[in-house]
C-alpha cells in the first residue's frame, strides 16, 4: 500500500527525543514536547539539568545555506556578548540535522533556551533597555552581510501585494490600500537619502514574542529565521509599530518610543532620515508578513487567514500610519 503524500507533518516528540539523545549525547531521561506549531515547529527539549529548543524547519522553507548563515550570525553575536539563543553542536560537530519526514527531507537545529518572560507591554525603563540592546546588536551588524535575502521595497512589500491580490480574488478597499501602500513605500525608499541610512544585517522580526527578558535588564533575542540584509531602521520600525499596537494609551506610547530612542542613541545615533522612514518601514514589514500568511496558507495560516483577518491586518497598520500623520 502506497502512503499518501503530505504537505506538512508534525514529527513525533518521542522520535525527536530519541534523535537528540543519540546525536547530542544527552541523558536518557531527556524529554521532548511541542512548544509551538507555526512557521516552523518548535519543541522543548528538557534534560534533568538543562533546557533547549529544537526548531524543525518546514519543508523547503529555508535552504541549508540560509540556515547556516543564520547560525553564523548567531555565533558572531554570541561571541561579541549579545544575548541570543544560539545553536548547539552535536557529537559530530554539526549544527543542522536532517530528518526524513513523510513529505521529504526537513532540517532541524537545537538552540539554547532563552530564559525570562515575554513582556507584551514594557515599561519606559525597559524600552530604554530594548533600545540600548538593539543598538549594541546593530553596531555589530552594520556594513555586514549574509548570504540571505536582501530586503527592499520589492522583496518586502511588492511581492506581498501580488500574493494578497491573487489570494483575495475580489477587489476590496483593503487590496486597494495595499496597492497604494506598495507604491508609496517604493517611492519613499527610492528617494531616501541613503548616505544617512545605515545598512547591514537585520533581524526583521524583533517583537516581544521573539525576545525573553530576565530581571528587567537581560534581553535575549531569538528566532532569526527572517534575518537578511537591509537598512537597519527596519528593525526599529517593526519593534516600534508592535509597541504602538500593544500600548492602549497612545500618549504612553510616545513616552516609551522616546525612551527607546534615548536608549538606542546612548549607544549609536539614529539619523533624522532613519526616523522619517520608520513609519514606512513598519508599514512595509507588516504587509510583508501578510504576504507570508498567503504564501504559507496551506500549512500555517489557514486557521486564521480570512477576509475578516485581512481587514483587521490593514486596519491595524493604517492606525499606525494615521498616528504618524501619513495618509495612504
Amino acid at each position: 500500500m502506497t502512503n499518501a503524500p503530505a504537505l506538512s507533518s508534525i514529527i513525533s516528540p518521542e522520535y525527536l527525543s530519541n534523535l537528540v539523545i543519540n546525536r547530542y549525547n544527552l541523558p536518557q531521561e531527556t524529554t521532548c514536547s511541542i512548544l509551538k506549531i507555526g512557521i516552523n515547529h518548535s519543541y522543548l527539549v528538557s534534560t534533568p539539568t538543562n533546557k533547549f529548543v529544537l526548531r524543525v524547519y518546514y519543508l523547503n522553507w529555508k535552504t541549508e545555506v540560509e540556515i547556516n548563515e543564520e547560525l553564523r550570525l548567531l555565533n558572531y553575536l554570541k561571541n561579541n556578548n549579545i544575548l541570543v539563543s544560539y545553536a548547539i553542536l552535536d557529537s559530530k560537530n554539526t549544527y543542522v540535522q536532517k530528518i526524513n519526514a513523510s513529505e521529504g527531507e526537513r532540517f532541524a537545529v537545537l538552540f539554547s533556551f532563552a530564559e525570562g518572560e515575554a513582556i507584551r507591554v514594557p515599561t519606559q525603563e525597559l524600552c530604554f533597555k530594548l533600545g540600548e540592546s538593539m543598538a549594541k546588536m546593530h553596531l555589530l551588524t552594520t556594513d555586514k552581510t549574509l548570504n540571505r535575502k536582501n530586503y527592499h521595497a520589492e522583496t518586502l512589500v511588492n511581492w506581498a501585494y501580488q500574493a494578497a491580490k491573487n489570494h483575495f480574488k475580489e477587489s476590496t478597499k483593503e487590496i486597494t490600500y495595499f496597492e497604494r501602500a506598495a507604491a508609496i513605500i517604493t517611492s519613499e525608499f527610492k528617494k531616501a537619502k541613503t548616505s544617512n541610512l545605515r545598512h547591514g544585517i537585520v533581524h526583521l522580526d524583533l517583537w516581544y514574542e521573539n525576545m525573553r527578558i530576565k530581571n528587567e535588564t537581560e534581553i535575549t533575542y531569538f528566532d532569526f529565521d527572517n534575518c537578511g540584509n537591509g537598512w537597519l531602521f527596519l528593525d526599529l520600525s517593526y519593534s516600534l509599530m508592535v509597541l504602538f499596537r500593544n500600548e492602549p494609551k497612545k500618549e504612553d506610547f510616545i513616552l516609551k518610543r522616546d525612551s527607546f530612542y534615548k536608549g538606542y542613541g546612548s549607544i549609536t545615533p539614529i539619523s533624522e532620515e532613519e526616523k522619517r522612514l520608520i513609519p514606512y518601514g513598519g508599514l512595509a514589514i507588516w504587509l510583508h508578513y501578510n504576504g507570508i500568511h498567503v504564501d504559507r496558507f496551506n500549512d500555517f495560516s489557514n486557521q486564521f487567514l480570512s477576509e475578516e483577518f485581512f481587514k483587521y491586518w490593514i486596519h491595524t497598520v493604517n492606525q499606525w500610519m494615521t498616528f504618524n500623520k501619513i495618509t495612504i
